[in-house]
């Protein structure tokens, strides 16, 4: 076992001297010794009840014949840290957490790790730093909340961001749908960035089979729980690392069951990252091939308008229904290798739709393409990403004036004041990984301008990128970023921009020469990060079109 470096021998008396210090055992000290790596907060709506899970977990690794070891990390939950300068810290928070997984687990040697997210960065985070380190590794999360109901209708937190902004909703209705949106804990209850990579992590083979979808305070979560952290030992004994299940084809598994959900456009930066710890290159032209080959099945809130929660997405069968009915017309590989020792498909056998509302048959989808895409174009050469599933028709094909804002505080204040018109496209750079610092989500544009009523009328493009949330004509990760000096850096107030999803185009409609004019006048702008944790991630991270993976080959000395 990978622990007996730290446990055996005469000379390794001292370190079983602290191991017993903790009140263990020599048995439980010569059991697999299985960190269970948490995330359970205070402050995070995702992570309040994640103590529980972290139990059940143990409880799994006692039974399986383990001895388990419990450590917390970070979590940000984003609705929070929503559009103010604490959004800045999210992504970055992804790497610190995976550092803190990958200092746990090898400064202790254990044999073995349990990881326990549930929120948006933490779940790719974790799932980084099992690829780096190899060290045996199962996932379960704390599962997403229930939605709220008011007056016997469900409601979320994007329905209340987006009544805040509506001059039709009273103060007295707005604190009604405050008080019931978020009923308690979990994730929110839409098919945003964490539920995303919870279901994704199915698909990957790194998680059992429900873990996306049971909800935080159904008693299956406990149960899963218990069961993965028997399955870690079983990794543990049998020496089966990642690497052997995050193959190629358990991320194209992956994407196509992002692609039938409609996932968030979040997971084209944290699926490229898992990719990258593995040597496995996860471009955006393997994504939008994948894309136009997957059908959309899934319309979860707040894609289209839809009714449906995760809750809804569980009682229809969850991410293995999904996978049953990609199957059935070879839109996935299931002979791959998961954490409970069987094959995908093995895990998932049977599993169909049982609500074809919910989960669309495969031979009667929404679209015959995913619910993401990917556009290129002279505004974003190195691509973009849209959220296809939840824009409106009329947005599909657009051609609007360039209202330019350096900052999403600015573009907002425009926004709330009634400044944008019909038509316009609202451009928000100095966003991006780099120039952010931090790659901001802009749901709080997209929500006022939906809350205005103006979700079919307004197209939003940016280099920062888009919550989950995030419903209507957005066009998040342009790259390259305007702090790497892309074409987004460039454009004027009123310039052309027009977007074609049908041909995965995203224009800048201004002659070459007078781009190469302002090229010529064009500077970074000077950063404002100080010395901190943004000042050293400004300088090392990478291209959002990469998936923004902090890596020291990225090292800038500016």
């Amino acid at each position: 076992m990978r622990s007996d470096m730290m446990k055996k021998g005469r000379e390794r008396a001292g370190h079983r001297s602290l191991l017993r210090a903790l009140g263990l055992s020599g048995e439980e000290i010569d059991r697999p010794i299985i960190g269970i790596a948490g995330s359970a907060n205070e402050l995070v709506p995702g992570h309040i009840h994640l103590d529980r899970v972290n139990d059940a977990a143990c409880a799994g690794v006692r039974m399986a014949g383990g001895t388990p070891l419990v450590f917390n990390t970070i979590a940000v939950c984003d609705g929070i840290a929503m559009g103010h300068p604490g959004m800045r810290y999210s992504l970055p928070s992804r790497e610190i957490i995976s550092y803190t997984v990958e200092i746990m687990v090898r400064a202790h040697a254990l044999d073995g790790v349990v990881l326990v997210p549930n929120c948006d960065k933490v779940v790719p985070g974790m799932l980084m730093a099992a690829a780096r380190m190899d060290v045996p590794a199962a996932m379960v999360s704390g599962g997403p909340m229930m939605a709220g109901r008011i007056q016997g209708r469900k409601s979320d937190l994007i329905q209340v961001m987006e009544a805040s902004a509506s001059g039709e909703v009273s103060d007295e209705e707005l604190a009604r749908l405050e008080e019931c949106a978020c009923p308690g804990a979990g994730c929110c209850s839409g098919l945003f960035t964490a539920n995303s990579m919870n279901c994704l992590s199915e698909a990957l083979g790194m998680a059992l089979p429900g873990n996306g979808t049971i909800p935080a305070i159904d008693a299956a979560r406990t149960r899963i729980a218990t069961a993965t952290g028997a399955a870690a030992v079983r990794l543990a004994k049998a020496e089966t690392a990642p690497a052997a299940i995050l193959t190629e084809r358990a991320f194209h598994n992956a994407l196509a069951v992002d692609m039938a959900i409609g996932g968030s456009t979040n997971s084209l930066l944290h699926l490229p990252a898992i990719a990258h710890e593995v040597g496995i290159s996860l471009d955006l032209e393997v994504v939008d091939r994948i894309c136009a080959a997957t059908p959309n099945l899934c319309r979860i809130a707040p894609s289209g308008g839809s009714r449906h929660h995760m809750e809804d997405l569980y009682r229809a069968g969850g991410v293995p229904a999904v996978l049953g009915e990609l199957d059935s017309i070879g839109a996935v590989d299931l002979d791959v290798p998961t954490v409970t020792g069987k094959t995908l498909a093995q895990n998932i056998a049977g599993a169909r739709s049982l609500d074809t509302e919910v989960i669309r048959p495969a031979t009667d989808p929404y679209s015959t393409s995913g619910g993401l895409a990917v556009l290129k174009g002279t505004l974003a050469p190195d691509g973009a990403v849209l959220k296809e599933a939840a824009i409106g028709e009329k947005m599909r094909r657009h051609r609007g004036p360039a209202r330019v804002f350096d900052s999403e505080e600015d573009a907002i204040e425009v926004i709330r004041g009634g400044g944008i018109n019909n038509g316009d496209v609202v451009l928000i750079r100095y966003e991006g990984p780099r120039g952010g610092p931090g790659m901001r989500e802009m749901l709080l544009p997209t929500a006022t301008i939906a809350g205005m009523g103006l979700d079919d009328e307004v197209l939003l493009v940016t280099d920062g990128r888009f919550s989950g949330g995030t419903r209507g004509g957005a066009v998040g990760h342009v790259s390259p970023e305007a702090a790497a000096g892309g074409p987004i850096s460039l454009v004027a107030e009123g310039d052309m921009v027009e977007i074609n999803v049908e041909e995965r185009r995203l224009d800048l409609l201004v002659e070459d020469q007078e781009l190469e004019r302002r090229r010529r006048k064009w500077s970074p702008p000077e950063g404002e990060e100080g010395s901190g944790l943004l000042a050293v991630y400004s300088r090392i991270v990478g291209s959002a079109a990469g998936g923004a993976v902090v890596d020291v080959r990225n090292i800038r000395p500016d």
